[in-house]
């Protein structure tokens, strides 16, 4: 049995680990919930101009529509896991994967000097797309490693079994 004045410095500290893990938790899941709307967004518009989209689709692949909608349809799944608390960990993953992936067809629109709208980019706007794309790849990591609500729980559980101590 451990000593009362002992026993709530424990008590203490892990009352403070608590508020540790629930602040990062709500960032976490507001950073989720935005940049899963994003995806969302950005997903919808591969049906709604899907030309637009088109040109950057690497040829070699066949049919640019279906590539398109393809990845509109995935954009809004990871999109949706992202906003959703018990799936956000496994989309924070997908996102990764995903980002990294389909930077193949930025990656091609800069090589190839493909226009969009009819415009072309000089180098530096394409290495700041690399670089936006660099930083979603980094929130996708973020996401996925993020402290999820059972580990909260499992701290409360914890400080509560301390207190019936």
């Amino acid at each position: 049995m451990m000593h009362p004045s002992v026993q709530n410095v424990f008590l203490y500290t892990n009352l403070q680990d608590c508020s540790y893990i629930a602040l990062p938790m709500k960032i976490g899941a507001v950073l989720g919930v935005i940049f899963g709307g994003m995806y969302v967004n950005v997903g919808v518009q591969h049906f709604t101009n899907t030309a637009w989209f088109e040109p950057i689709v690497p040829t070699v692949l066949g049919d640019q529509t279906i590539w398109v909608l393809i990845t509109g349809v995935i954009e809004i799944a990871i999109g949706v896991g992202l906003i959703l608390p018990w799936t956000r960990p496994h989309a924070g993953l997908a996102s990764l994967v995903f980002l990294v992936g389909i930077y193949w067809a930025n990656f091609n629109m800069w090589v190839n000097n493909i226009p969009l709208d009819g415009k072309t980019y000089a180098h530096h706007w394409h290495m700041l797309r690399l670089l936006a794309q660099l930083g979603m790849m980094a929130l996708s990591y973020a996401i996925w490693r993020w402290p999820s609500s059972k580990v909260s729980s499992d701290v409360d559980s914890n400080a509560s079994s301390l207190v019936v101590q």
